[in-house]
């Protein structure tokens, strides 16, 4: 069975590149009939809050997204503390005492002898004494994986074979001083003991993968499948950030932009799709597929979603919109056809709706004065319907000699106080005679 996972660190609100990841698990798992898990990678305490993880279930749930099953790293440290004495009696994981201060300098030298600025591995040439000396000087050693030093060659399913050649790397340090766990090693034994089948990321990770396999194969298992795509990118072109709040899902959503407009920009962009409406994940899970996805580089434009939001609003039937409408009283599925296509958020409703209920402040010019007047004696008798407004402009026309804008115009603008706005047949039913004979006449 499919399982594919996201695994945020809950250190702030996840933005529109992170929705791209999580779409493409969870569209990919819709796709095979597979589960998508969602795991905090919380191990970091001073940095991991519950209120990130709270607000990154919302954002999922708001986008649509339900996870199978939710997991956090900060329950499962007997996992990782049993594969940690694992890797140490297989000789895989190795303490190490030079300070931060000492690396540094290492590399420097390393640099300037142009040789590449990796780890020596010295600490694998201490004797038992020389480690009990720094011990009793109260220094505590930081943990790294021994890289088998070997190119590792996996299948990526949108970047093709990839090469990532581990001899040029320094082993990874796995553990810190103080005896916390970084990403990697947790996020292994996760992996292997969620069953995890497809590891679907950023192209950022392309050269962890590398370092993972390896410690997936020292643990007995085998690497799940990888597709690494192109990374979303800000209007001018830098990266997203999670620390700074960049288009943020929370932000986006409570400046009332669509969830499916969201998800539409977040998985589309940077593919050969057009960025257009579709009407539900179910239905971007039919279009989405990895050979989609470009090689470069996926920019944002405020302008598109901005279009893209807009749009599905217009083809939003009224079945879908009635709840939504009935917290504003203003569930009527002839105001909803009338108004959506002037829809640019879904709240703007609200102002367009005083065009049928009021108050509005009508616009008379003075050279107009008597133009509707006539258009006020004129007005046709009660039952109307959407043949109403033809019916009264051709009668205004015989009468007035005005045609095109100078007819149509100073109704508009009498009718509803702007120059813009829906069909004047259908708004003029939504008014009736009595509130549009008032407006006449003011």
């Amino acid at each position: 069975m499919t399982k594919v996972r996201f695994a945020p660190s809950p250190t702030g609100r996840i933005h529109l590149g992170n929705a791209r990841t999580v779409l493409a698990n969870w569209l990919y798992a819709k796709a095979n009939d597979g589960d998508f898990i969602l795991r905090f990678d919380d191990t970091d305490k001073e940095r991991s809050k519950p209120e990130y993880a709270r607000g990154i279930e919302e954002d999922l749930a708001w986008l649509g997204v339900k996870p199978a099953k939710i997991v956090a790293q900060s329950e499962r440290f007997d996992l990782y503390d049993a594969a940690r004495d694992e890797l140490i009696a297989m000789g895989r994981l190795y303490p190490c005492y030079e300070s931060g201060d000492e690396l540094d300098r290492k590399r420097s030298r390393a640099r300037a002898m142009g040789r590449p600025p990796i780890y020596d591995r010295a600490a694998l040439l201490m004797s038992e004494e020389e480690k009990q000396e720094f011990e009793a000087k109260g220094r505590k050693p930081h943990w790294r994986f021994k890289l088998d030093g070997k190119p590792v060659v996996f299948s990526d399913l949108i970047r093709g074979e990839q090469t990532v050649n581990t001899a040029s790397m320094s082993d990874p340090v796995l553990i810190r001083e103080d005896g916390t766990y970084l990403y990697t090693l947790p996020s292994v034994v996760d992996d292997l003991d969620l069953g995890i089948t497809h590891i679907i990321r950023g192209e950022d990770h392309v050269s962890n993968s590398g370092v993972q396999v390896e410690i997936f194969e020292a643990l007995g298992g085998k690497a799940p499948v990888f597709a690494h795509h192109n990374l979303l990118s800000d209007e001018q072109g830098k990266g997203l950030s999670k620390r700074l709040g960049s288009l943020s899902l929370m932000s986006l959503r409570e400046a009332g932009f669509e969830p499916m407009a969201i998800a539409i920009m977040a998985i589309i962009t940077g593919t050969s799709l057009p960025v257009e409406p579709v009407a539900s994940l179910d239905e971007l899970a039919k279009k989405f597929d990895f050979s989609i996805i470009s090689r470069g580089p996926a920019r944002y434009s405020q302008a598109e979603l901005e279009t893209l939001n807009a749009r599905i609003l217009h083809d939003m039937p009224y079945a879908e919109a009635k709840t939504r409408l009935e917290k504003f009283d203003l569930a009527n599925e002839d105001l909803w056809l009338t108004l959506r296509e002037n829809l640019s958020k879904f709240d703007d409703i609200k102002d367009w709706a005083k065009l049928a209920n009021g108050p509005i402040t009508p616009i008379i010019a003075n050279e107009d004065k008597d133009f509707i007047e006539l258009a006020a004696k004129n007005l046709p008798a009660e039952p109307w319907d959407q043949n109403t407004w033809g019916q009264w402009t051709k009668e205004l026309k015989s009468l007035s000699g005005r045609k095109g804008k100078s007819l149509f115009m100073p109704l508009r603008l009498a009718l509803t106080g702007r120059s813009d706005g829906p069909e004047l047949k259908s708004l003029l039913v939504l008014i009736g005679r009595k509130e549009c004979l008032a407006r006449l006449s003011e």
